[in-house]
């Protein structure tokens, strides 16, 4: 009765992690990028929800039976190089997701070629170009904002000195008036009688008269 017990639940649990890896979804959005002469990256999305702890791909040539398996657990990343290709060649990838009961089935294939090694250099000296010349715009842009910011301190300062010019030039238009003004105020202090200035003055200049004096000689 116990062996019989036992083997029921083994049949369970097989049973129960069959239909659990059967459940199990297939990766989904498999796109193939930085495709080069002899590598290339290919990467996939999960279905959320699934118990993913890793990744196998198999990757062949078109018109070939020959398979490359790679496979890897334990991680969460959703992307792969493919190294070691051969140049101007058709291939054909397939994913799968991996979990503790097992892997899910296949993915759609994806199928890409491999260009000339030719073609990736020029490809990649575009590239290269294309920096540069991004690189030179915007050290461009950076002399172009600079030039700005001089030209509006330099009006700044030509304001400044404007205003300041026209302000002693005021000053200075206002100096003649004012040493009239003083010469003015210096003559109404002064009487006709004694131009020189003052009363005290004329009492401290002009000598006392005398009282004439007649003599009748005998």
């Amino acid at each position: 009765l116990t062996t019989s017990t036992e083997q029921h639940l083994i049949f369970s649990v097989i049973f129960h992690f069959s239909l659990f890896a059967d459940s199990l979804s297939p990766p989904v959005n498999v796109t193939i990028k930085e495709v080069k002469a002899n590598s290339a990256v290919v990467s996939w999305d999960i279905p959320e929800g699934d118990p993913v702890i890793g990744f196998a791909i198999t990757q062949q040539k078109k018109d070939v039976r020959m398979l490359r398996l790679i496979q890897e657990v334990n991680t969460t990343t959703r992307s792969c190089a493919l190294w070691d290709l051969e140049e101007e060649t058709d291939y054909i990838v397939h994913v799968q997701s991996v979990s503790m009961s097992g892997t899910s089935p296949l993915s759609e294939p994806l199928r890409f070629r491999t260009p000339k090694e030719a073609e990736t250099q020029a490809s990649k000296r575009k590239q290269e170009d294309e920096v540069t010349m991004e690189e030179v715009g915007q050290a461009t842009q950076l002399r172009a904002g600079e030039l700005i910011i001089i030209v509006v301190v330099l009006i700044m300062w030509a304001g400044v000195i404007a205003l300041f010019c026209r302000q002693y030039d005021i000053i200075k238009d206002n100096e003649p008036n004012n040493n009239k003004d003083k010469a003015k105020n210096s003559s109404e202090c002064s009487t006709p009688e004694h131009p020189r200035g003052g009363l005290l003055r004329s009492k401290t200049s002009e000598r006392p008269r005398l009282p004439s004096v007649n003599i009748i000689e005998v």
